[in-house]
């Protein structure tokens, strides 16, 4: 049943039912008083019995509304009354199989607030139930002081006997065969307690009679007789009465007796359940952090091999983890597969003889190693290290998260408090951390090779976003930023925002080693009130001037999960397929959604490197916040269905060499925002940029030293400020144009770059067209627009 929205009211309980025992009508009609209904409620017909449930005569059930959460408010309910326990259930299906949760009534204090809501205190817990009408709160009100009276006469009647009722306790948990020989016994008071229900009938009728008769007489004579008769049938009744009440208290004695150990059973097996749960999450937390600290360790015992010679053949020693066997997921193909790993020496063998050695990577810059950090400028530049300490702001989340469900975050005002000190653009720049896997990548002679390492740095970008949990600043329409570092990275970066509903950047990188990346983003978030998903819509390329390879991929989905309750984390979710469009190889990695209780590494990450003809070359496995390997396929076979009936590949392989490992982070990091080495020198204030470079924009300056109260009313001055520019805009529009998309699509040319029609994916993205580096050379801005 769906959720009633949060501020509308919720849907009408029906009338609640109350429930008596169904005994085998009397074969004599005999005329009973009716069971009176509580007081305030109609005789209707929610009251007559179900004669499917065999519930005491104190039972009631029906429908309430229960209050979940600030989420969901109330949901309906159909709750049951019986034995001095509350259960409740999502639908009456529910009753033969799962129980949501049971209050026992004896510990538990009533209240109410207003005419409809019934509040029930039990220990450390509070429920709060609304009936439909104030009638029908009067009526579970009733029954269910009824039902604590008996539940409270119950616990004291036998906390004498507590004793005994411990030795039964333990019996009553090992032995099953007391169960049927308890429902047995049951069943025979109750035959006996229909006996005498109908015995009450027919000397009941019989003694009616019997008064109709004495009413009538007429004469003293015959007074005597009818008397007499009177008084045989009152003595039969009385005798027949006294019987039936010594079966019911039989009958009741034993039910209490059974339904006790039951209970205690229930509860311990309850009690068991949950702490096996807890032991469960321990033991998954311990493998967890197991498996990490023996990745870390087989890590540092190994030599850390570089990309200097050949990666596609071990140098040296190898460790014993080259004759076990790792497992991977499915990939796009709808397959699982499995690698083995085999020896170096039995390559040869399996690829049909010898042959001319394999080709190596290696690189133009051979001071550059795998663990090395971001590369040292030269001595007259330095870069700072560090950035104030993030204060610390209280912030009521919820009260500001509660009127985003649903909702496009981009287009509603957030304080500050939820940002870090860098915008969309930058942190797109922040993609470039290890670019030195593609300096490396251009002097591979292998495509399939140089397919490796675009993978590994298609993966690397993520790796910053572990920690990273603040949401960056929303760039102004037409800001921009540069990062020109020809000198120490070997390459120059320039972004603009082309679009600000939706928000959309554009970004161009051209390297001096032989390579340019471009690419238009679009960021489209969603808060679904328990998390919060971001997907990032756009194509990215990659080229290499020298081999004419022409890369192409999209990023996968992040979520941040956490969002209302707990301790926040993102996770990186989904498929990303790299295609060269020259060759036609291709890879495609699959990001596992991070789980406690999985087998599987923490953010792992797997993949498979194919030619043109399907033929797999290399598989790829890591996580995204860590490391990525490859390993060489030497031959690969179909292997046993899986457990869904799909056919998985065995690829046997060389051992898995590094393509790319994480930088570690900057000393206090936790404290700036967990910003990596690159991070940090992003946001540092420069001379010649342009001026509408994002290291000029105050509010984010403001925040970046520590001024949050004064960065959220620069950032509304801002806002408005752009709000009254895109109102000018509209107004200078002609009449033709549409929505207010469409006008300021018309309106809005971005500076640097402009609209083309992509060739190999057959949209329309915003490509460099030029000039930037020419006007900062003449330091000549007059075009930019004021915008800060």
């Amino acid at each position: 049943m769906s959720a009633p929205e949060p501020g509308s009211p919720p849907e009408p309980a029906a009338r609640p039912q109350t429930s008596r025992s169904e005994l085998s009508p009397p074969r004599t009609p005999v005329s009973w008083p009716e069971p009176r209904a509580p007081r305030g409620s109609q005789k209707t017909a929610s009251w007559v019995a179900v004669p499917t449930a065999l519930l005491p005569p104190d039972s009631f059930k029906g429908w309430l509304l229960k209050w979940t959460n600030y989420l969901k408010g109330y949901q309906r309910r159909w709750f049951v009354l019986a034995n001095g326990l509350l259960s409740y259930y999502r639908n009456q299906g529910e009753m033969a199989h799962t129980c949501r949760g049971t209050i026992n009534l004896a510990t538990t204090h009533f209240d109410t607030e207003n005419t409809c809501v019934i509040v029930l205190s039990s220990g450390a817990r509070t429920y709060h139930l609304k009936a439909s009408s104030e009638a029908e709160r009067q009526q579970w009100m009733s029954a269910l002081g009824l039902a604590k009276a008996k539940a409270m006469r119950m616990m004291s009647s036998h906390s004498d006997d507590s004793g005994d009722d411990d030795d039964d306790e333990t019996a009553s948990l090992t032995d099953k065969s007391g169960l049927p020989l308890a429902i047995q016994t049951l069943s025979a008071k109750l035959d006996e307690l229909g006996a005498c229900h109908e015995l009450l009938g027919k000397h009941g009728a019989a003694l009616q009679r019997s008064l109709a008769e004495l009413d009538g007489l007429r004469a003293p004579p015959d007074g005597g007789d009818k008397l007499r008769a009177v008084s045989e049938r009152a003595t039969l009744f009385r005798i027949t009465s006294n019987a039936m009440i010594n079966a019911c208290r039989d009958f009741l004695g034993a039910a209490e007796a059974h339904s006790r150990r039951w209970q205690r059973a229930l509860q311990y097996e309850q009690e068991q359940r949950v702490r096996l749960e807890e032991t469960i999450e321990q033991l998954a937390k311990q493998h967890n952090s197991l498996e990490r600290a023996f990745r870390g360790s087989a890590s540092t015992r190994s030599s850390g091999p570089s990309f200097e010679g050949n990666l596609l053949t071990p140098e040296g020693e190898d460790s014993e983890e080259d004759e076990d066997t790792e497992y991977f997921d499915a990939m796009e193909d709808a397959e699982s597969f499995i690698t083995v790993i085999t020896e170096a020496k039995d390559d040869r063998k399996a690829e049909g003889g010898p042959g001319p050695d394999p080709v190596e990577w290696t690189s133009a810059d051979n001071s550059s190693e795998v663990g090395s950090r971001v590369p040292k400028a030269p001595p007259h530049i330095k870069r700072r290290a560090r950035i104030p300490d993030k204060p610390n702001y209280s912030l009521n989340l919820w009260s500001i998260m509660k009127t985003c469900i649903g909702r496009e975050l981009s287009k509603i005002p957030m304080p500050v408090n939820f940002n870090e000190p860098l915008s969309m653009l930058q942190r797109l720049t922040e993609d470039l951390e290890y670019h030195q896997l593609l300096d490396r990548a251009v002097h591979c002679a292998s495509a399939v090779e140089q397919m490796c390492l675009v993978a590994a740095f298609s993966v690397s970008s993520y790796s910053t976003t572990v920690h990273r949990i603040a949401k960056p600043f929303n760039p102004m329409l037409g800001e921009t930023f540069e990062l020109d570092r020809l000198e120490d990275m070997g390459l120059r970066s320039l972004c603009e925002q082309v679009s600000h509903h939706p928000p959309s950047a554009a970004h161009h990188v051209f390297s001096k080693h032989g390579w340019t990346l471009w690419q238009e983003i679009t960021i489209s978030s969603k808060f679904r009130g328990k998390y919060l998903s971001i997907m990032p819509l756009g194509a990215i390329h990659l080229e290499f001037q020298a081999s004419g390879n022409h890369y192409v991929w999209r990023k996968s989905t992040s979520t941040v999960h956490n969002i209302i309750v707990g301790k926040l984390w993102i996770d990186q979710t989904g498929d990303i397929e790299i295609v060269n469009h020259r060759t036609k190889d291709h890879c495609q990695l699959k990001f596992l959604p991070y789980s406690y209780f999985s087998k599987e590494v923490a953010r792992k990450v797997t993949g498979v490197v194919s030619d043109g003809h399907g033929k797999a070359h290399y598989v790829l496995s890591g996580s995204w916040d860590e490391r990525m390997e490859c390993a060489k396929v030497v031959q690969s076979s179909p292997g046993s269905p899986g457990l869904e009936g799909r056919q998985k590949t065995v690829y046997q392989t060389l051992p898995a060499k590094l393509l790319w490992k994480k930088y570690p982070l900057p000393e206090n990091a936790e404290n700036m925002y967990y910003f990596s080495e690159l991070a940090l020198t992003l946001n540092e204030q420069e001379e010649g940029v342009a001026p509408t470079d994002s290291r000029l924009r105050p509010d984010q300056r403001l925040m970046e030293r520590g001024h949050w109260d004064q960065a959220n009313v620069e950032k509304q001055r801002l806002e408005e400020k752009q709000r009254s520019s895109r109102r000018r805009r509209l107004e200078a529009c002609s009449r033709g144009c549409g929505s207010d998309e469409e006008k300021e699509a018309d309106v809005y040319t971005p500076l640097w770059f402009e609209k083309r029609l992509d060739p190999l994916t057959g949209e329309m993205a915003c490509i460099y067209k030029g000039g930037y580096w020419e006007a900062k050379e003449r330091q000549d801005w007059r075009m930019c627009p004021d915008i800060f």
